[in-house]
């Protein structure tokens, strides 16, 4: 996994939440706080996505081969989609239930100072992890707001992070208000209210998780500011004069494919064209490394043809012929 995948940031998490997952269900045991069980689970939902994490980055690595000739890269996207699905069920699903058993026969929490102890615990360990994750995200992010950077991020691991980490910070403080307020008025119900909220929590973080990763899946297209860079490096201005159409796929998060009808002149020579090519495919890896895969498919370009509409289907050369 390269460093965008957020390797760091991964296992500060993995570490923390460990940590935090046998501090909370101590915790549970000697309170019987069903936030605590709650908490316990999420944290080990969460060990398990941080793993689920480094497993898609070692698999992603895997040469390509005659079955899949474009390799593994989307492993990572495949492992991201499965941690947003984990979270779902075994962290927010498991919240709710144990919120609304928790309502429907509410308990006085023993031993309070076990729960305050542990989240306060708790808080600083995953403040620990989620700074890490920032600082990782801080050295790609560039200008763009973080909104802007979990939508567009075509690494999935610091988005996860980022968002296990942000859910986790807020599940602790719900947490620890439900404990106080059922501390304060000696109702249990109050834990179980807060319980419910951090199973909510979870499954609004696993949908927008599930959301983004589906997209990636799907396949997405190089950024605007990286198409810009290979239509400039395409064109030479002699012998490869504009770019016809041009599409791009991201085969993983740092490959990239690209594949371009290109115009050239009528009065060119087979040999002048496939230099002309061979050129501009060097000028494209050197603009934008992770195009890796680049194929150029030479036409002559018919500016009538190109007048009738930007449809790249219908465009001059766009017929596949």
């Amino acid at each position: 996994m390269s460093a965008s995948g957020g390797t760091k940031a991964i296992v500060a998490a993995l570490a923390a939440n460990l940590a935090i997952a046998v501090a909370k269900f101590v915790a549970f045991v000697f309170s019987g706080s069903s936030s605590m069980l709650a908490e316990s689970v999420h944290s080990l939902a969460d060990s398990g996505n941080q793993g689920l994490l480094l497993l898609g980055g070692k698999k992603a690595q895997r040469e390509a081969t005659p079955q899949h000739p474009f390799g593994y890269g989307r492993e990572r996207y495949i492992y991201a989609f499965l941690v947003s699905i984990v979270l779902f069920t075994v962290g927010g699903m498991f919240a709710i239930y144990e919120g609304y058993a928790k309502i429907q026969d509410p308990h006085e929490i023993e031993h309070w100072y076990w729960p305050i102890g542990v989240l306060v615990f708790a808080i600083l360990a995953e403040s620990f992890s989620f700074r890490t994750a920032i600082k990782e995200s801080n050295e790609i992010r560039g200008n763009l707001s973080w909104g802007q950077f979990i939508k567009r991020a075509k690494a999935p691991e610091l988005p996860v992070v980022l968002l296990e980490d942000l859910g986790a910070l807020v599940g602790l403080v719900l947490a620890l208000a439900g404990v106080g307020i059922a501390l304060a008025t000696g109702d249990g119900i109050w834990d179980g209210i807060g319980t419910l909220c951090i199973g909510v929590l979870l499954i609004v973080i696993a949908i927008v998780l599930a959301a983004e990763t589906k997209s990636l899946l799907l396949g997405e297209a190089a950024g605007t500011e990286d198409v810009e860079k290979i239509k400039a490096a395409v064109v030479d201005g002699d012998v490869v004069t504009g770019v016809i159409h041009m599409r791009t796929l991201h085969l993983g998060p740092e490959e990239l494919l690209v594949a371009a009808k290109i115009a050239v002149q009528s009065d060119d020579t087979a040999t002048e064209v496939a230099n002309a090519i061979n050129a501009a495919e060097a000028r494209i890896r050197e603009a934008v490394p992770i195009a890796r895969v680049i194929y150029l498919e030479p036409d002559i370009f018919n500016a009538e043809a190109a007048a009738k509409g930007a449809n790249p289907a219908k465009s001059p050369g766009g017929d596949g012929h």
